[in-house]
Order: C-alpha cells, then structure tokens, then sequence
C-alpha cells in the first residue's frame, strides 16, 4: 500500500506509510492542496498513516509553512506528535533572517585574523608545556623534517647565492668604474648580503620549499580527519606536529644562511678577479668592511624569518578546509603570507637597527 492523499471540505487526510520512497509523487500533490486553502481553516487527518519516518514529518511541516494559516492536527499518534515536536523545534522560526551566501568584507578579515591569533596563542601555550609533553615529540620524524628543509636545499642556495653575487658585483662595477671605485663593490655585496640579501634570499627559498611542503602535509591530513584523529586521542597537534616544524627551520637556517653568504662572495669575487683584482686585496676589502655585528644581524633575520615562515606553513595546513582544492590553496596561502610576512618582519628590523644605530 502506497501513501495516499483525500481532500474534502476544509480537510485533508493522508493515509498509507509516510517514508521516503512513497513521498516523492504525493508531496507536490499535497503543497498544492494546502496552497489552495491557504488562510482558511484546515484539518489535517492522519488517522490513515501507518508509518511516519522524518521524511513524512518533513512533509507535514512543509504543509504547514505553504498553508500559512490555522492548520489542526488530528489522528497522530504519540510517536509521530513526538517526531513532529522535533522537527519543529529544530526549524529556523519565522521571518528569521537568512544567512548570506557570500560573507563581508570586514566579517572574513576579522575571521581570518581571529584564526591567526588563535593558532599563535595555542602555539605559544603548547611550546610553554613542552616539557610535559615530549612523549609526543619524534625523533625520527624530526631529523627527516630537517633533511628536507635543509639538506635538500643546500644545492638551490649554493647555486641562487654564486648567482646573486655575480650579478651584484657585475651590475655595481659599471658605475663605480666610472670614479675608480671598482675594489669597493667587495663592500657593498659583503654587507648586502649579511645583513640583507642573505637571510631574505633564503627566507624566499624556505618559503617557496619548506612552507608550501609543510602546508600540503598536514593540508593532506587536515582533508584526511587525521588531524581529528590526533585530537581525539588527546594528543596535541601544535605539540606533535607544529614545534618539531618550526624547530627544524630554525635549526637549519644558520646552515643556509652561511652557504648563501659563502657562494656570494665567491660569485663576487669570481667578478672582480676578471676585472684584474687580485683575490688577496678582495678578501682585505671584505674582512675590513665586514664585522661580527652584521653577520649575527643576519643570523637574527633568519631565525625569526624561518619561525614565521614554519608557522604559517602549518598554520595553513591545519586550518585548511575540505575537498580537493584544499591542499592546492593551504600551499599558496603558505608561500605568500610567508613571503609577505618576511618583508614585513625585514622592515621591522630596518626600522629597530636605524633607531639602535646598529
């Protein structure tokens, strides 16, 4: 027996199993008859129904929203009174305001920057309870964590560095030649490259490597519910997955940096040798310009940057969203909110050592 519908004067029964696969021919039919005594008085006789799943309930008070007037329930049992209370309770109430397909402006800034401060501050809260939780730390995951980061990138910051130097030194001896001044590029691309160009070059580099590989990874077990997993085991993600991350990009930073300096320096002075410089008064240039201030300068750069850039990585792949894109987007936010936050950082930097005199 299917579910059926009768109408008569002010009254409409339905009869039959009210599920799912009986609904789908008589619940057009049924929001037609309740709209066309719309603001009357109805009756609505469920005596007839020998099953009512939330489908049929569903449809009831579907009934009732396209009625719009005094609608009368008469025959339900107590089960389906009691369905019917429910599904009531749990429907928006009248005249509420829909939420907006498409979120403000200031609303998904706002969302964003109170997501930021939330992974910052659980961070911060999970490196002070360190101590307590080194159970959950890996050592041989983190000594892979610091091969990719950093031995793996060794070849690119040789290469990028000789190259950096070599085009600094080229560009800066056209004019300088000009007043006789072409020993003193070992000044200028010694000091660029420690305080400056150095630490920033292999920020780029880790951002682009080791930012984008952190987010894609837990991206993957964010789309995955391992992140969840962890959670509910009561094993804390920032301590088991985001403090070994930033731990190895800081560990590995002073190497890199002290490559990219070193493959500079040889790009320069592979320049100013084919200019007729002997190397003995480039290295004299270089150690005379050059202190010890400006290479822990640097090294400073590079430990901040590198922090930064492990926290965004991973601070986009655990709050990456789901589906197939998710991945994609965490790795993109991860490079340019890395590369962004450099840049911010280094003018921060700029202005301390202007007002320090540094």
């Amino acid at each position: 027996m299917s579910a059926s519908l009768a109408q008569a004067d002010k009254r409409i029964a339905l009869a039959g199993p009210l599920t799912a696969p009986g609904l789908g021919r008589l619940w057009p039919q049924a929001i037609s008859a309740v709209r066309a005594a719309r603001g009357t008085p109805l009756t609505l006789d469920l005596s007839g129904a020998t099953i009512l799943d939330t489908s049929g309930a569903a449809l009831i008070l579907a009934m009732e929203t396209a009625h719009g007037g005094p609608l009368t329930l008469t025959g339900a049992t107590p089960r389906a009174a009691a369905l019917l209370a429910q599904l009531r309770a749990a429907m928006p109430p009248p005249g509420s305001p829909r939420p907006s397909p498409t979120p403000q402006l200031g609303t998904g800034l706002l969302q964003n920057a109170k997501i930021r401060v939330e992974f910052f501050g659980a961070t911060v809260l999970a490196l002070l309870v360190l101590p307590a939780r080194l159970r959950f730390l890996r050592g041989a995951g983190f000594l892979r964590i610091t091969d990719r980061a950093g031995l793996q990138a060794l070849p690119l910051v040789l290469m990028l560095g000789f190259l950096i130097g070599l085009i600094l030194a080229f560009q800066s001896a056209i004019p300088m030649r000009q007043y006789g001044a072409d020993l003193y590029v070992a000044n200028l691309v010694s000091l660029s490259l420690f305080r400056e160009l150095g630490p920033l070059l292999v920020a780029v580099i880790l951002a682009g490597r080791t930012g984008s590989a952190f987010a894609a990874e837990l991206g993957t077990m964010q789309v995955n519910e391992e992140i969840a997993a962890l959670t509910t085991m009561g094993i804390d993600p920032a301590s088991m997955l985001v403090l070994p991350r930033m731990a190895a990009a800081m560990l590995v930073m002073p190497g890199l940096l002290a490559a990219m300096d070193i493959a500079g320096l040889l790009g320069m002075a592979v320049v100013l040798m084919l200019l007729g410089f002997p190397f003995s008064a480039i290295a004299q240039q270089i150690l005379s310009t050059s202190h010890p201030a400006d290479l822990l300068l640097g090294l400073s750069k590079g430990l901040v940057f590198a922090a930064a850039l492990a926290l965004i990585g991973c601070r986009a792949g655990l709050t990456a969203g789901n589906g197939p894109r998710a991945v994609g987007e965490a790795a993109t936010s991860a490079v340019v909110g890395g590369i962004v936050a450099t840049i911010l950082i280094d003018g921060i930097f700029a202005v301390m050592t202007y007002r320090l005199g540094l």
